[in-house]
């Protein structure tokens, strides 16, 4: 046989090699177990591929996002074929890698319980002990008909050519009706096929290759997301590279469950959301009121120090402003039906930013007052799917601290600095100094999802781009992310676990300045066109309520807690000394409350711990003699004798210092 020569790549070394004709990947490979599959050029293939000459290769590791996706999307095979042992009447839907898992769905007449689950894991098992090998075969849109005439989810991926609507799904992946269809069997010791499924791989080399996998939970979920169609059964697992990855995963799952901002809002009586209002739209309690006020206060006087004016605007408006703004065309499914009120259609607002553009132009604008800087609290509401709505970070009636900067374009790139800055700072206020940055661009393959000229989004994404390198924070790419109207950057944020936050963004608008007909008188006497910077710091008021709850727990530093002091009486002739030094903490703008509740001392403490509460002001007959208090921390630390004065002392400076005690 001749001999080719194949390029290999690994840690930025490229190095040739002269290989025997049908050399496969895997031989390529073989000192290197961790390896998985091979990347070729911008494709992955599985190590069965047969190198050709001139070939580019480079090993993908089992711990790499690819190898974990590989992992996953193999372990999601290896489950369907589980329930198709044990449930033999079960019709195949997707089954796709997803963030740190994976899932399947199927048509099943009962729904899955706990009980099956566990059997379920048990097959899989059994499966990947038989180190089964994934093949893959080349096949024509007549012959997977024929293979798959009762699987009925298949066939309708096939007939959707080339994936079309079956976006985020491994549907989306197959090369349906395309140039190549291709079909993984799962092959036994003695060769034969145990299970088939249509794919587009890649795949491990064989079943015994998965290291440590466990299923989390099922749930009912509409056929390619759409509530039109018939209701499945989805199960969800996770698979990882060792043993030791899936526990520390399982243990950030216990983590983030007793995080949860929902749990967590209810007991410590923050908000809640009414049947009687509507799925998504949230209540705030007192306590998640005193919050959302520190919130929303800190962030006004923010802006005011940063330029801002504050604007106010209506929660409805006409049909005719969203599409001079452009969003109807492009936003409609997202926004609630419109109401018909004197012969017009008013549509609830699902952004702020078209009222601004009628503020801006209420009035001739000169090059003097650019930068114009507007700001607002705006409610807006949108029509988010029920599946997708959870607790406050994702919902349908919502605040946005919402600012829009108008500039001419040559004040951009400063403007865009100055927001940055911005929002930075206010994340590190809040305890949030772990992010990085994500630049949504257009997707050009979609033009018609997009607005603008190739220049307009050229000028825009360098714009942003420069700032954000220059900002020395990592920056990750979102090709195809942007709004229709122009790029943003958000900024991604990572919580006291880990997880990542999508929180402020920084959007280029030269489109709604167009629409608009917005115009500056330059220095010049010129007429022209102002760049528009949407800004939103927290995004969502109530998003950001959520992920705060979530990164501390419920234990919010001093300056955020609703209430800062909990006093404990010892015995009930203590309840008046605490109430005189609660009107003293009230005086000084701090939230004391007391506990004059007939339980025992230990009792309060445990309860002042359990809504965590930062410090405690304990006092019985020796410190109302001294004029002091017991003065305890929330971790535990307990400091006797505390004259008041300095026990006030103690609560304010924690609370001007934003202390993150």
């Amino acid at each position: 046989m001749s001999d080719i020569l194949v390029i290999r790549t690994n840690a930025g070394q490229r190095e040739e090699q002269t290989l025997t004709a049908g050399t496969k990947a895997w031989e390529l490979f073989r000192e290197q177990p961790d390896v998985v599959a091979a990347r070729l050029g911008a494709d992955l293939v599985d190590l069965a591929y047969e190198l050709q000459d001139g070939d580019e290769v480079e090993g993908v590791l089992i711990d790499s996002a690819d190898g974990r996706d590989i992992l996953r999307h193999s372990t999601a095979h290896v489950m369907a074929q589980a329930v198709q042992q044990l449930f033999p009447a079960a019709k195949l839907g997707i089954g796709p890698p997803i963030e740190n898992g994976f899932y399947y769905d199927f048509d099943v007449e009962t729904p899955f319980n706990p009980e099956d689950l566990v059997k379920i894991e048990s097959a899989m098992r059994k499966i990947i002990k038989e180190n089964q090998r994934f093949e893959r075969r080349v096949t024509t849109d007549a012959d997977a008909i024929n293979e798959l005439q009762d699987e009925p989810y298949k066939l309708e991926l096939i007939g959707l050519k080339g994936g079309a609507g079956a976006d985020d799904t491994e549907g989306a992946s197959v090369e349906v009706g395309g140039a190549e269809l291709t079909i993984y069997d799962n092959i036994g010791r003695n060769g034969e096929a145990k299970w088939s499924d249509l794919c587009r791989g890649p795949h491990l080399p064989t079943t015994k290759r998965i290291p440590a996998f466990k299923l989390m939970r099922s749930a009912a979920a509409y056929w390619r997301g759409d509530e039109k169609n018939k209701q499945l059964q989805r199960i969800y697992g996770t698979a990882w590279e060792t043993k030791e990855a899936l526990d520390e995963h399982l243990h950030r799952i216990e983590e983030a469950e007793r995080r949860d901002h929902r749990k967590l809002g209810r007991e410590l009586d923050l908000f809640s959301f009414p049947d009687e209002i509507g799925s998504g739209l949230a209540v705030f309690h007192p306590k998640g009121g005193v919050i959302k006020r520190v919130m929303e206060d800190y962030v006004r006087q923010r802006h005011i120090e940063e330029g801002f004016d504050y604007v106010g605007t209506p929660h409805i408006a006409k049909e005719g402003l969203f599409h001079t703004s452009g969003h109807l065309p492009y936003y409609k499914d997202t926004m609630f039906p419109p109401m018909e009120f004197e012969g017009s259609d008013y549509y609830l607002k699902a952004m702020n930013c078209p009222m601004h553009n009628l503020i801006f132009r209420s009035r001739g604008r000169s090059y003097r007052e650019l930068p114009l800087r507007l700001f607002e609290f705006g409610s807006v509401y949108r029509y988010e799917k029920s599946g997708v709505v959870h607790g406050l970070t994702r919902v349908r009636g919502l605040t946005q601290d919402d600012s829009h900067s108008y500039v001419t374009p040559e004040q951009a790139p400063a403007e865009i600095e100055h927001l940055l800055d911005f929002v930075l700072g206010l994340l590190r206020d809040f305890g949030i100094d772990d992010f990085y940055l994500e630049l949504s661009t257009r997707d050009d393959s979609k033009p018609d999802k997009f607005v603008g000229s190739e220049q307009e989004w050229a000028v825009a994404t360098k714009v942003l781009e420069d700032v954000a390198i220059a900002s020395g924070l990592e920056l990750v790419a979102d090709p195809g992310g942007a709004a229709f109207y122009g790029p943003k950057i958000s900024v991604q944020a990572r919580d006291a676990i880990g997880r990542t936050w999508q929180m402020s963004t920084i959007q280029y608008d030269f489109n709604q300045p167009k629409g608009f007909e917005l115009e500056y008188v330059a220095s010049d006497g010129s007429r022209q066109q102002p760049v528009m910077i949407h800004s939103a710091k927290f995004g969502s008021l109530e998003r950001f309520f959520g992920v705060l709850i979530e990164h501390y727990a419920g234990a919010f530093p001093p300056w955020l807690a609703p209430v800062q002091v909990q006093g404990i009486p010892i015995a009930e002739r203590h309840n008046d000394y605490l109430f005189d030094v609660a009107r003293q903490m009230k005086s000084a703008g701090l939230r004391m409350e007391v506990d004059y509740s007939d339980d025992r001392m230990q009792k309060k403490i445990r309860n002042a711990q359990l809504q965590k509460v930062p410090f405690m002001m304990i006092a019985g007959d020796d410190d109302i003699e001294k004029g002091a208090v017991s003065f305890r921390y929330r971790d535990g630390r307990q400091d006797n004798g505390v004259p008041i004065e300095e026990a006030l002392e103690r609560v304010a400076s924690a609370v001007a210092a934003r202390e993150q005690v």
